[in-house]
């Protein structure tokens, strides 16, 4: 922690915002490395200032387009309590979208809702009526716990999710409308599968990667379709992203046409605001249900962000820097 000092003046298309929410999130473990891998992502530098998602509240603007009182949003917020940035790269909010629940802007109604809605649609594959069986690792994530509603919502017959503790798999089932859930650090998850899945998994959307994908894997129905969003039992690790599947799961794979593309959701921007507006329509109507962590204070973050990464979390991981 620093304490600095910003300049009393602003210039020409900059504002000075109040952070009010930042986001910390399992890609952040990726900045961490010399090279993240990946070319829309860059790495944090020693002795800059970290930054993600955040939200806050413009306390002095010089941009046309932004004044005193807007609430804005960017996916490179700095971890400052205050900061003067250039209003060209803010996106202005409308609270009314979510009720006054600005912190949804880094969640559900924001880059963590499309990331489960848009990989459902544009990798999913799922068929209304098709009696389709999905099965979702990570299920008590940020992203994990909407992509399984979203399921549901989008036309699955049945949504089997995979998570670390009973409390977890209890509020899955009995919150967020999941079928069953696994715990998978209880007894075997490819015979629970077994049980749970007795048609096979048609749709995976995949948060984890290594042991539990492989189990999931082997279950897939011809045809079927892994939406390979996060592999965050693999991001400790020197190798390629998506990381390669074992040969023994490989061959399944390629067996049965298992399509496991890797998904991006900034290629499909042209489709965030309408989007957005669907996800925030469901919250509105109670379809989605949102669960939050929230940690108080800048001092906090770093040990939110080590919450998040362990498992100690439900539903998103938040910091809340003022009110």
């Amino acid at each position: 922690m620093e304490e600095v000092t910003i300049p009393d003046k602003i210039q020409e298309g900059q504002v000075c915002v109040r952070t009010l929410y930042l986001s910390v999130d399992p890609y952040m473990r990726c900045r961490m490395n010399e090279d993240t891998d990946a070319e829309y992502l860059r790495a944090w530098k020693l002795s800059e200032v970290a930054d993600g998602g955040g939200v806050g509240i413009v306390e002095d603007s010089k941009h046309t387009h932004l004044v005193k009182g807007d609430f804005v949003t960017s996916f490179n917020w700095p971890w400052q309590t205050k900061a003067i940035l250039d209003g060209s790269l803010l996106q202005k909010l409308n609270p009314q979208l979510v009720d006054g629940h600005l912190s949804y802007f880094l969640g559900a109604a924001g880059i963590t809702g499309l990331t489960a809605l848009l990989g459902m649609r544009e990798k999913g594959h799922v068929i209304p009526g098709a009696n389709q069986t999905m099965v979702v690792s990570g299920a008590a994530g940020s992203c994990g716990s909407l992509a399984g509603q979203i399921g549901h919502l989008e036309g699955c017959s049945r949504v089997v999710g995979i998570a670390g503790t009973d409390e977890k798999c209890s509020i899955l089932v009995s919150e967020m409308g999941f079928d069953a859930a696994i715990n998978y650090k209880k007894g075997s998850v490819a015979e629970q599968l077994q049980e749970l899945c007795p048609a096979g998994v048609d749709v995976y959307f995949d948060n984890v990667g290594g042991d539990i994908s492989d189990a999931v894997i082997s279950q897939m129905n011809q045809n079927s379709h892994i939406i390979l969003c996060g592999q965050i039992s693999q991001y400790n690790k020197d190798m390629s992203y998506p990381p390669p599947l074992a040969p023994a799961v490989e061959e399944i794979q390629k067996a049965r046409n298992i399509t496991r593309e890797r998904f991006l959701v900034l290629n499909y921007m042209d489709k965030h605001e309408a989007s957005v507006l669907q996800l925030c329509q469901w919250i509105k109507e109670g379809k989605l249900k949102v669960r939050e962590t929230v940690t108080r204070g800048l001092e906090k973050t770093g040990a939110a962000f080590q919450s998040m990464m362990t498992g100690g979390n439900i539903g998103k991981q938040m910091v809340l820097i003022s009110e």
